[in-house]
C-alpha cells in the first residue's frame, strides 16, 4: 500500500487543503459571532428545544464555532480542531434538526439540514486525515 507523505504534496494540495479549511470555518465562525451578538436569543432557542442548562449550552456553542472556525482559518491543531467540530455537527444535527420527530412542512427543511449537517461532518472527518496542509500552522509548528 502506498500512501502519501506529507513532504510530497503538491502546492494545489496545499492550495485545496487552505480552500478546504476556510469554506469548512465559513459554516462555523459567522455562526458563533452570531451567537454572541443574540446571546439571548441562542439560550432561548436552546431551552425552547427542551435542553438543560441553555446559557453554558450556548457559550460551549460559541467556544466550538469561534474557537473550532479559527483553528480551521490558520491550520492550527487541524485534527483536534476537525474532531471535535464534527462531533459538535452531529450532536447538533441530532438535537436540533431531528426531523424523524416532527412532521408537517418542516419535515423536508429539517432532514435537509439534518443532511447538510452529516456532509460537513464527514468533511471535517476527511479533513482530519488529510491534515492542514503545507500553509498552516500545523505545518509551521512541525517542520511539515
Amino acid at each position: 500500500m502506498v500512501t502519501a507523505t506529507h513532504t510530497s504534496r503538491s502546492g494545489l494540495d496545499s492550495a485545496l487543503l487552505l480552500v478546504g479549511r476556510l469554506l469548512l470555518a465559513y459554516m462555523f465562525l459567522p455562526a458563533g459571532i452570531g451567537k454572541i451578538t443574540g446571546f439571548e436569543g441562542t439560550v432561548g432557542y436552546i431551552a425552547s428545544q427542551g435542553l438543560p442548562i441553555p446559557q453554558l449550552l450556548a457559550a460551549a456553542a460559541i467556544v466550538a464555532e469561534v474557537g473550532g472556525g479559527l483553528a480551521l482559518i490558520v491550520g492550527f491543531q487541524t485534527r483536534l480542531a476537525s474532531w471535535g467540530l464534527a462531533f459538535f455537527t452531529v450532536v447538533a444535527a441530532c438535537l436540533f434538526h431531528n426531523y424523524w420527530a416532527q412532521s408537517g412542512a418542516q419535515v423536508g427543511v429539517q432532514q435537509l439540514m439534518f443532511t447538510k449537517n452529516l456532509a460537513i461532518a464527514g468533511g471535517l472527518l476527511a479533513l482530519s486525515v488529510a491534515g492542514a496542509g503545507a500553509w498552516s500552522m500545523d505545518a509551521k509548528r512541525t517542520g511539515y
